[in-house]
């Protein structure tokens, strides 16, 4: 049956391939082989497929090469364009920072500007109550010279009606004696004197009335000044404080208890500042004093919400440009290549880039930590702790108090690591927290 089959496929492949014979030939003799119309067909269809497979399998190389080479080419824009957004922001960061120093000390150069006119303000008030007393005196003064004027007049005049009730006359009968005359020349003398010293005070009132005037002219053109200048710090002091109160919400920290931590911390002299006692004894305090002494407790807020912030982990590690390698969150291990939790910040950049504390806070550990290499951790207040690993060099000792902002090591590729960069932690409470949340958190306010 079999038999059958193959020469019926041979003789329908006779029409397209006619039998062929391969001649072997050595020293012994000669030999031939027979290729059938059925064999030649088995080995042409051979043929085909091999040379359809080889174009698909080479098509199919070609296709990934150039597919592979496009997204690489997009993942190298995709990170062009994403250190210009961080160049960007950092420039931005970099202007806010400036904006608030300045900001700051346009603050301090106008509260000394209120101190000084306050104490012009309390010394001209002083000078005018000096020049109410000195008035009232001399009133007081020329009533009683008038006083005594009209009684040397009733005085005379009660002299002459006796004269010349007894005499008929206004001399007596041997004339004006030396004594009446004597007499009545003191009183016109005194009645002068009496007169030009009423002339002279009526005018030295007239001139401290004019005094007067023009000082309160002068407080009242001081108090609008002071209004204007104490409305521009309010709105300043509200604008500073706002930005500190929002940070600390997102983070979920209370700021009342902030503040009561810093003021147990720093309720020696020469710390944060207090409320200025402007009135005078047994004087009500004047809606100026009230102003400035809450406007000085809004200040001092404001500069202890600042303290705060400078203990907490709210700055970046890194000040120089950077890229992320690996956010906070669960990946596959770079050297392991096991999925686990990646309880860090990792920020990549040449070697050496200073790393910088990102709080105010003390050393705890500077030294070998295994696979975080060289490692530094800091303790901060309110539980928080930081460490910084995979340094190059550290810079700082255990024990030693370190403040946000400085330099604490270089950037290095130590211990388990595939390149330099730098493995930045927030801890609370011993248990780690995204960095991520703190530093966005703080863009706005650092």
């Amino acid at each position: 049956m079999k038999t059958r089959i193959a020469r019926r496929l041979n003789h329908l492949a006779e029409k397209y391939f006619s039998e062929q014979r391969l001649y072997l030939r050595s020293e012994t003799g000669t030999r031939y082989m027979r290729l059938t119309p059925l064999t030649q067909m088995a080995l042409g269809l051979a043929g085909a497929l091999l040379f359809g497979w080889t174009i698909f399998v080479t098509s199919a190389y070609m296709i990934n090469m150039l597919t592979a080479e496009s997204d690489r080419a997009q993942a190298r824009l995709q990170q062009l364009d994403y250190e210009t957004r961080l160049n960007a922001l950092s420039a931005e960061r970099d202007q806010r920072a400036l904006e608030a120093q300045q900001a700051q000390e346009r603050f301090y150069v106008a509260l000394d500007q209120i101190s000084a006119q306050q104490s012009a303000l309390l010394a001209s008030e002083d000078r005018r109550k000096e020049l109410e007393t000195g008035i009232d005196v001399i009133q007081r003064t020329l009533r009683k010279t008038i006083h005594e004027r009209d009684r040397a007049e009733e005085q005379a005049n009660k002299l002459l009606t006796e004269l010349q009730a007894a005499t008929g006359k206004l001399s007596t009968r041997f004339g004006e004696t030396e004594e009446i005359g004597n007499t009545l020349d003191y009183l016109n003398r005194a009645l002068a004197d009496t007169v030009k010293q009423r002339d002279e005070a009526r005018l030295a009132m007239r001139k401290l009335e004019e005094r007067v005037a023009e000082l309160k002219h002068k407080a009242r053109l001081m108090r609008e000044r002071n209004q204007r200048i104490f409305a521009r710090l309010e709105e300043a002091v509200t604008l500073s404080v706002k930005p500190l109160k929002k940070m600390f919400q997102n983070i979920g920290l209370s700021a009342d208890k902030l503040l009561q931590d810093v003021r147990r911390g720093y309720s020696g002299m020469g710390g944060p500042l207090l409320p200025a006692a402007v009135s005078t004894k047994n004087t009500p305090d004047d809606p100026l004093s009230i102003r400035a002494n809450d406007l000085l407790l809004k200040m001092d807020k404001l500069n202890m919400l600042r303290i705060a912030a400078e203990r907490l982990p709210l700055g970046l590690p890194v000040k120089n440009a950077y890229r992320v390698t690996s956010p906070f969150g669960m990946r596959r291990h770079p050297v392991t290549h096991k999925r686990r939790m990646h309880e860090g910040y990792d920020m990549a950049a040449p070697y050496g880039t200073p790393v910088y504390a990102s709080g105010e806070g003390v050393v705890t550990f500077a030294g070998w930590a295994g696979g975080y290499g060289r490692l530094i951790k800091i303790r901060h207040s309110n539980g928080f702790e930081t460490r910084y690993g995979h340094l190059k060099k550290i810079r700082v000792k255990k024990g030693q108090r370190v403040s946000r902002g400085q330099r604490i090591g270089d950037m290095g590729s130590s211990g388990r690591s595939t390149g330099p960069h730098v493995h930045y932690e927030v801890r609370l409470g011993g248990k780690p927290v995204n960095p991520l949340k703190y530093i966005k958190a703080a863009r706005n306010v650092f």
